[in-house]
């Protein structure tokens, strides 16, 4: 079942086409991603498919009854709303019936009569009969993965990343048929990418969307489709695929070439001879020459970005901090961390947002004070650093003139030396897009633009605060490559796990309070470390759980606690005490599934995962009921 479908789709940019006659279709359970480079209109053509804007030329067919849920890349969201006020004004049925409920029990506490006794009798009979308590379950737990707890501060308090987490959100809870994501792991930290990773994974709804995240490429998407030179190339399966697939189609195209390239020699021997050699029979010959020339002289749709520029001589003293430490009130940064940094060294900085991450590197580069401790940087030291935010650019200038303000002519590493303009055509600037005003940019162009800024400085010390942001996966890859030939320091903060593991040597873990664990290692060796670790915790939760079961309880304690339970604590305990009897009916169901037999090794092995599972799931939400019985 088709759920999305478009018949030749055009759209531009002034006098600057971005698409032409895009033809392809959504199918029901698709789990689609779109690649293309920057500049190309992947953003804008997913706001013509959320219906957010109109094509110049084409249509967009939408089955009836489908419900499209968008997440933009830099979401606008209305400033005099609550987070609570946008999320309610979602379209999802159980989404309705969950705030009716919420509502008539708030009015109950509020003014308790028979009125308001009924009408709460009444919520609860629509939850039931919709099996609506798991939204609610699910509801607070995106929240809390996504970092949302205060449901009641304003949406013009939140900043640029806390914005995309809430419209993130609000397009999970919404459950639409169809899920239009623009880079969704933009401003999410690893463990948030992770979960949304396995979310979507484990998901049936259909998804469409564009992102840089190789891993979460991988991981989630079945479906790639590739825009490139104009032509859109369809790869079912996922990411690894498409890379085997795409690099099948370059050798292929390769090999074309320099076939081209042979025919196009003796082609122009033949043109160069006189006139009376070419006769009217040959004019078929002459066009013949003309294309040949033209696909000879095709080199590459990919501009090479392969430069080494020279980097500024490094004395044997490099950084090193001595017992420094950083808070913000109650919020600590750093506790008496020390370190000395090595000549060469490269390292990634991970933790959660907010751990203060990016304040450690403006430490570092002397832009943030610290409340005690030494920091001693090498006289030879020069940084450069590119800000999560990126570089402030005057939008009015052309790109050649940003550039040539910084240098005319660039040195590099064997001594020669490139214009500013061969410069850019190293980052995939093209000599007409060189003298375009940077307003006309996309935003990862912009961000290309400004990682050049940072590069043309010829730095020993290169410092990245989430560099990957908005960059297409083709200057993602050039930029790997002119990193991996850095011979300086190199200090990386990024959500792309793939960038990291391909370029660092080591991590600084932010762990919270103060507390930087440095791992050797790649981060997947760190996450299964983690793993290990909540695994354990997992089974001393369970060993308690199981001592808490088998502990008397008098009737005379249980009663004390539930008089000093909240009244949406009350609501949950009761709501738990509904789950666990669920799900212990569900546990017996598979139990007398496996003992009737009749279930082949593969069935039965299904059957012990989900029996697993369930139990679990019951061990946990038990663990949360006892804390709710047990409070005093």
């Amino acid at each position: 079942m088709t759920y999305l479908s478009t018949d030749s789709l055009s759209k531009s940019f002034g006098l600057k086409p971005l698409f032409e006659n895009i033809t392809f279709g959504i199918s029901k359970g698709d789990k689609t991603a779109l690649i293309a480079e920057n500049g190309t209109g992947k953003s804008t053509l997913l706001k013509i498919l959320a219906g957010k804007e109109t094509a110049d030329s084409g249509e967009v067919m939408v089955r009836n009854g489908i419900r499209i849920g968008y997440l933009e890349q830099e979401p606008e969201l209305d400033e005099h709303l609550t987070i609570s006020e946008f999320i309610s004004q979602g379209h999802s049925d159980t989404g309705k019936i969950v705030r009716a409920y919420e509502q008539a029990a708030n009015a109950q506490a509020e003014n308790y009569n028979d009125e308001t006794a009924a009408a709460f009798e009444k919520a609860i009979a629509k939850m039931d009969a919709a099996n609506a308590w798991g939204y609610e379950q699910r509801m607070e737990q995106i929240l809390g993965v996504l970092n949302i707890h205060n449901l009641e501060q304003s949406i013009s308090t939140l900043s640029g990343g806390e914005r995309k987490r809430v419209a993130l959100a609000f397009v999970l809870l919404d459950d639409p048929d169809l899920l239009i994501l623009d880079e969704p792991t933009n401003h999410l930290d690893v463990e948030m990418i992770e979960w949304l990773e396995a979310y979507l994974e484990k998901s049936t709804t259909t998804l469409l969307m564009v992102t840089h995240d190789r891993y979460f490429l991988d991981r989630v998407c079945t479906h790639i489709i590739e825009m490139s030179d104009g032509e859109l190339y369809h790869h079912k399966g996922n990411y690894q695929y498409f890379l085997e697939k795409r690099a099948e189609r370059e050798a292929v195209r390769q090999t074309e070439l320099a076939k081209a390239g042979q025919l196009f020699k003796q082609e122009l021997e033949w043109m160069r001879r006189g006139p009376k050699a070419r006769t009217t029979k040959s004019k078929s010959r002459i066009k013949a020459f003309y294309e040949t020339k033209k696909k000879a002289q095709d080199n590459s749709p990919d501009s090479e970005m392969r430069l080494e520029t020279t980097m500024s001589r490094m004395g044997k003293q490099v950084l090193e901090v001595k017992k420094i430490t950083k808070k913000f009130d109650d919020l600590v940064i750093l506790d008496e961390f020390s370190y000395s940094f090595n000549r060469g060294e490269r390292i990634g900085i991970i933790g959660k947002n907010g751990a203060g991450k990016s304040t450690f590197l403006n430490i570092l580069t002397g832009d943030e004070p610290v409340d005690s401790g030494e920091i001693i940087t090498g006289e030879t030291i020069v940084f450069g650093h590119y800000r999560q935010q990126g570089i402030t650019i005057d939008e009015g200038m052309r790109v050649i003139d940003i550039i040539k303000d910084i240098a005319l002519v660039i040195q590099l590493a064997d001594g020669s030396k490139i214009s500013a303009s061969q410069f850019l055509e190293h980052f995939m600037f093209t000599p007409e897009m060189q003298y375009t005003p940077a307003e006309k940019l996309s935003g990862g162009e912009k961000r290309r633009l400004g990682l050049m800024m940072t590069l043309i400085k010829n730095p020993n010390f290169m410092i990245l605060d989430e560099p990957t942001n908005d960059l297409d996966l083709q200057t993602l890859q050039k930029l790997e490559e002119f990193l991996e030939g850095f011979g300086g320091c190199l200090i990386i903060v990024s959500h792309d796990r793939f960038f990291m593991d391909k370029l660092v040597d080591h991590y600084f873990v932010f762990e919270g309070d103060g507390n930087i664990l440095d791992h050797h290692g790649t981060y997947s060796e760190y996450r299964e470390l983690k793993l290990l670790e909540d695994q354990q915790k997992k089974r001393e939760q369970k060993s308690e759980i199981t001592a808490a079961k088998t502990k008397p309880k008098s009737a005379e304690t249980k009663k004390s606690s539930e008089k000093k339970l909240t009244f949406s604590e009350k609501k949950e305990l009761t709501k738990l005490e509904k789950e666990i009897a669920k799900l212990e009916e569900k546990k017996a169901e598979i139990e007398k599934q496996m003992n009737i037999g009749g279930l082949n090794y593969e069935e039965l092995q299904e059957k012990a995962a989900e029996y697993k599972s369930t139990e679990d799931e019951i061990d946990e939400v038990t663990l949360r009921w006892l804390e709710l019985a047990e409070k005093a």
